[in-house]
């Protein structure tokens, strides 16, 4: 049975991108300081705390910059099985 989708992608991706930038307020780092920890520019840095569109990379690197690579790391990996064919599916490799 497929889960419905209460949200877009845009939407997924603004909300991801609202609980950073809390993290990074809370932690008192501006924008340019997060830049320069992580070696992402600045322009991609302001573009993601507003509209959410960063590359897979520098999302990375800005975890990593505020020490959230953990949180990175465990991105889906205890995901239940929907039914017995993803078990079948993936002894199969």
């Amino acid at each position: 049975m497929e889960a419905l989708v209460w949200e877009t992608a845009e939407e997924l991706n603004q909300k991801l991108a609202q609980r950073v930038r809390n993290i990074r307020k809370r932690r008192s780092i501006s924008q340019k300081r997060l830049s320069e920890m992580s070696g992402v520019s600045y322009g991609s840095v302001k573009r993601f705390e507003t509209t959410g569109q960063i590359s897979l990379l520098s999302l990375t690197r800005i975890a990593m910059a505020l020490d959230m690579a953990e949180e990175m790391r465990n991105l889906f990996t205890n995901i239940p099985y929907r039914n017995i064919e993803e078990v079948i599916n993936e002894r199969k490799g």
